[in-house]
């Protein structure tokens, strides 16, 4: 593949960030690093440091890798310092070293942003991305927003048709002012309940409350995270079983076989450890063994949230499946794990795409995709 000036595509692999999922990000880069077509894509790896800072990272695939536990990779902020520039014949990536005078890397024909939570997948760096007219992966500024928040995004399924679970939205300001009032509201969901960061994900900041004496410090520790939570019914009994979205080349949505996830050990949900430690906390069945038409009606299901949010690329639709057979969308991520671990390339491979042709394939769509209204 091409630039129109005859080059090889300039791929500006963009990681890190400013959330608690930073380190997630790293990881996420440096699987996709590994996995692109360097005789096709020339690749520019932009790490962004928790403080906000884009720098200019290494082409390490193995430098942004988790090594054990508690041992979790981050940019390097003290790396030379990098900048996407507006230009009249398009828009550079310009090095900006406190020893050298700036220099220009080239023109960036598309970004590959591989960034989780906010500043990142909340259509704030799309906005940017927007701004500099440069084409870049994933949904852009509205449907990443809506997804990131979770109460939005039941807002939106709701209305289209899609059965969630039922829950309330209990933000900083009100939990200060009146606890009494909020913990009357949450009762009446009643117990269990989840508790989230509303913008958060990799269940960081996530707690089960089994009974109203736990739901104060939930709620505490998910607003370390976010000043917004969701409280949701707690879907007891359900299977979790997960379905990608790739968009297609006419606009439509292609799903792959549904995955799940079976949580063991001491392990009472997917957290953090269960995710992204996975050998001894979880079991996956990719595909997922379910009752006779449940895998098409979880397809069509997953493919009508993609299209009812307006994303593009890519996504990861979550579902529970209840007791009673019942599928209920839990939630949905445009930009999902890409970890050698990660769910969202799994199913792929086991649909017949692997991890290089679904780079490959983003990134062509991406390129097709022009900026702007549309």
């Amino acid at each position: 593949m091409s630039s129109p000036t005859g080059r090889r595509v300039r791929v500006a692999v963009v990681f890190g960030g400013r959330s608690s999922e930073h380190a997630i990000s790293c990881v996420t880069a440096g699987s996709v690093l590994q996995a692109i077509d360097r005789e096709k894509y020339d690749v520019v790896p932009i790490g962004i440091a928790t403080d906000g800072r884009w720098v200019l990272e290494a082409d390490d695939p193995q430098r942004h890798r988790i090594t054990g536990p508690g041992q979790l990779p981050s940019v390097d902020a003290d790396r030379a310092p990098v900048t996407l520039a507006r230009t009249t014949e398009g828009t550079d990536l310009v090095v900006s070293d406190a020893a050298e005078t700036p220099r220009a890397l080239g023109e960036v024909d598309v970004v590959f942003p591989l960034l989780h939570g906010p500043w990142g997948e909340d259509g704030t760096i799309q906005g940017l991305f927007e701004m500099s007219d440069v084409r870049y992966v994933g949904s852009g500024v509205l449907a990443s927003a809506v997804s990131m928040d979770k109460a939005f995004m039941k807002i939106v399924l709701r209305d289209a048709g899609l059965p969630v679970m039922p829950s309330e939205t209990v933000t900083a300001r009100e939990w200060r002012r009146d606890p009494v009032a909020v913990r009357a509201r949450l009762s009446a969901l009643g117990y269990p309940l989840f508790v989230k960061p509303a913008r958060g994900g990799s269940s960081i900041g996530i707690a089960k409350a089994h009974t109203p004496d736990e739901i104060d410090e939930a709620i505490e520790g998910a607003l370390v995270h976010d000043p917004k939570v969701l409280v949701e019914v707690s879907a007891e009994g359900a299977r979790e079983v997960e379905c990608g979205v790739l968009e297609s080349l006419d606009g439509g949505a292609e799903t792959s076989l549904p995955a799940e996830i079976r949580i063991t050990g001491d392990h009472e949900f997917y957290d953090f450890e269960a995710k992204y430690l996975p050998e001894e906390h979880t079991e996956l069945d990719v595909p997922a063994v379910l009752p006779e038409g449940v895998e098409a009606r979880m397809r069509e299901m997953a493919a009508r949230a993609f299209l009812a949010v307006g994303c593009e690329g890519l996504a990861r639709v979550d579902f529970f499946l209840m007791p009673d057979g019942a599928l209920v969308v839990n939630e949905l991520n445009t930009m999902p794990g890409f970890t050698p671990l990660s769910m969202f390339p799994q199913m792929w491979a086991a649909t017949g795409v692997s991890y290089g042709e679904l780079v490959d394939r983003l990134l062509t769509l991406a390129l097709q995709r022009d900026t702007g209204l549309r």
